[in-house]
């Protein structure tokens, strides 16, 4: 016996499910769970176990897998939307939110809140440019491509090898849009009314030609025209790159998972950094995000700290940050982390360096660490622990970040711990 749907929770505890050997040894190698193993105490069924990632996947013969955040799903599109475009509005300006509707679960809302920003960018019309033609033609027009002329009709004419500016819709914008709107067409879970309007919106893209995959994004570049389109181009983007895999086993069959992710590690990750990048504008102080450097001095041990807080310049470090989406121990200890954080401190020449995370006891504290206090002003290196707390409406949890993002850019002695 197996089942179609399994239900799991971010981090939760593992779940005996039926399953068949081949779909639980395809979810054992996607790597879309912490961990997937037979299960020793009955027959035929598999121990599944989700882990940071949250979201909805489906197996070829397998179940469709659902993994609920224990982040609430509002709060989780407010952070994947600060972090894609801080500036702009397409985030809910009363709440702070991406449009996601009156769902409550990963997949529902995506596909909601990507077809309501396709169809804000296509209300004035479907975008149309400038696209460079390359093709065979019976008439001259344009360009001439000499080069291939000569190198597939020896000269001869016709036909002509001609290359010319073409205006149309099938630009890399609404490419972009249409491959969004055929991605969430296929995942489970899309409600029948979403995914109607969904085949509305791939209807009015018709003119663009579909994304071949496997292959780079088309690439395209903010400007007056198209900031109509951006907010959805951001979106429809993350649903297309790495948040939205499809997995294959390395040197396997092609056997797919296919489904949208998100890696909650990596989105804290992304919204603690950029959202602590904005604030520390404000201070006249830059940010690096992931900015690399070696530990030692031969450059074989590579590190990047998730965030390098330099002088407006930008030569000069000030502050180092890395961001845990982990709730900090009872003790408030998390060694690893410590160590961590004293290695960026120590290779960047810094007095302190800052953890921040996704919950905790305390909203902050620091340790003194022992044998570094033999500077001019006595004081040695600290190392900073920052509690975030999740639950907190979007002003809060921004308003906290800008206090950590004071802490940053003005360092005051405290007393000792």
């Amino acid at each position: 016996m197996t089942v179609s749907e399994v239900t799991l929770r971010e981090y939760g505890p593992a779940v005996s499910v039926p399953l068949g050997a081949g779909a639980g040894r395809a979810l054992a190698a996607s790597g879309i769970l912490q961990s997937a193993t037979p299960d020793p105490a009955r027959d035929g069924h598999w121990l599944l176990r989700a882990g940071s990632r949250v979201g909805a996947v489906r197996t070829p013969g397998g179940p469709v897998v659902r993994i609920v955040p224990k982040t609430p799903v509002s709060r989780l599109f407010f952070l994947l939307g600060f972090s894609l475009d801080p500036a702009r509005a397409w985030r809910d300006s009363r709440e702070g939110t991406v449009d996601i509707g009156a769902y409550d679960d990963v997949v529902p809302a995506l596909a909601h809140a990507v077809e309501r920003q396709i169809d804000a960018a296509l209300r004035q019309g479907v975008l149309q440019g400038y696209r460079e033609v390359e093709e065979s033609a019976t008439v001259m027009r344009g360009r001439l491509r000499e080069a291939e002329q000569i190198r597939r009709h020896f000269g001869r004419t016709p036909p002509v090898e001609i290359a010319y500016d073409a205006y149309t819709a099938d630009t890399a914008e609404n490419r972009i849009l249409r491959a969004a709107a055929e991605r969430l067409l296929r995942l489970p879970g899309v409600p029948g009314p979403v995914r109607r309007r969904l085949a509305h919106q791939r209807i009015r893209l018709a003119e663009a030609l579909p994304l071949i995959r496997g292959q780079e994004l088309p690439c395209w570049q903010p400007s007056r025209l198209n900031s109509r389109y951006q907010p959805a181009l951001r979106l429809a983007e993350a649903v297309l790159r790495g948040i939205s895999p499809e997995h294959r086993p390395a040197g396997s069959d092609p056997l797919a998972v296919d489904g949208f992710l998100l890696d909650m590690n990596k989105l804290f990750e992304d919204f603690v950094t950029v959202a602590l990048r904005e604030a520390l504008h404000e201070h006249g102080l830059t940010a690096r995000l992931q900015d690399a450097h070696h530990l030692d001095t031969a450059g074989l041990v590579r590190m990047r700290p998730d965030l390098v807080v330099r002088t407006g310049d930008g030569r000069t470090p000030v502050a180092v940050v890395d961001a845990k989406y982990k709730v900090e121990k009872a003790d408030g200890l998390l060694n690893a982390d410590l160590y961590q954080v004293l290695a960026y401190a120590t290779v960047l020449g810094l007095r302190e360096a800052h953890l921040v995370y996704a919950a905790g006891r305390q909203p902050e504290r620091f340790h003194e660490v022992r044998g570094t206090a033999g500077r001019p002003d006595g004081r040695g290196v600290r190392l900073y622990q920052h509690s975030l707390d999740l639950s907190r409406d979007p002003g809060q949890l921004l308003a906290a970040l800008r206090g950590i993002a004071g802490r940053l850019a003005e360092p005051t002695p405290l007393p000792r711990s």
